[in-house]
């Protein structure tokens, strides 16, 4: 005789509601998180469309093949910008020239032979502080040991603060892009016998060249619009000139001083080179966002 006896294992219903209530409590959370997520990132935005609202308003009018020819003009006269967006040029150029090697070798150094010891983690450390120091504070820092030992302004001091303004963000990218390449690659070569100078040159490097170059364009779009520093450094300069050792004009500081003077012609010039510059660096930044995407 055979008896089958039935268990009845469903969860009581004291459990289930429990179940419930706490799926509604959190499905209501993720809601409220989203919501409040979205929120943010619209409030953002509108602020962003705003600003190149209006400089496109107020400067896009402004941009003519004169701008990019002329030198920075007296008031009451017609002008350009052309010897301010060639001394940036020239002083973002060397800054970069001389910040990125530095930069590139430091993050080396903590990627590759900073894995022991106290060293690696306070660079790390002074980099970050670095990176979130104000851009004054370093102008002030290279006129206190450049400027005021020399006697002038001059294009090199406005080079020497934007090279140490490139250096913490290489360094960071540098370090975290070498991070990421996988220690098998590595371990094949050091397998085959390469000396570890040649591996760093031929694998590391390749492998995260598309991050390294990433972190120099933002770099640059960094520094391209720093005003502060440059005040103290580089100063400006209302003619064309070609000295670094001289007082260099600049676009940073020709729209500070175009935009708080009185004159119609001046505020119009400023916010074309706003505009003009505000395109440039939004134009880097999306480059080397769509080169690290693309690899």
């Amino acid at each position: 005789m055979n008896i089958v006896v039935k268990m009845n294992i469903s969860p009581p219903k004291s459990a289930i509601h429990a179940g419930n209530k706490v799926y509604r409590r959190r499905h209501l959370l993720n809601r409220v998180m989203l919501g409040l997520s979205m929120g943010a990132l619209i409030f953002g935005l509108f602020w962003l469309a705003w600003i190149l609202y209006t400089l496109l308003v107020k400067g896009g009018g402004a941009l003519s093949l004169t701008l990019l020819t002329e030198s920075t003009p007296p008031p009451g006269q017609d002008g350009g910008l052309l010897n301010a967006i060639l001394g940036s040029l020239v002083m973002v150029g060397m800054g970069t020239l001389i910040g990125t090697p530095v930069g590139i070798l430091a993050g080396t150094y903590l990627a590759e032979y900073g894995q022991r010891g106290w060293l690696a983690p306070a660079t790390r450390f002074l980099n970050d502080v670095l990176l979130s120091a104000p851009s004054i504070v370093i102008g002030l820092f290279i006129y206190a040991i450049y400027v005021s030992q020399v006697g002038h302004y001059s294009g090199w001091a406005g080079a020497f603060a934007l090279a140490i303004l490139v250096i913490p963000v290489v360094v960071r990218t540098t370090d975290n892009m070498l991070l990421l390449v996988p220690n098998s690659l590595r371990e094949a070569c050091f397998a085959l016998g390469c000396p570890k100078w040649r591996m760093i040159m031929l694998v590391s490097y390749r492998a995260a060249r598309s991050g390294i170059l990433t972190g120099i364009l933002l770099a640059v779009a960094r520094v391209a619009g720093e005003t502060a520093p440059l005040l103290f450094t580089a100063l400006s300069n209302q003619f064309m000139s070609y000295d670094m050792n001289k007082p260099l004009a600049n676009l940073p500081v020709v729209i500070f001083q175009f935009a708080a003077s009185p004159f119609e012609d001046w505020n119009r010039l400023a916010w074309a080179g706003a505009t003009l510059i505000t395109l440039a660096v939004l134009a880097l930044n999306i480059t080397a966002r769509n080169l690290f995407r693309k690899h």
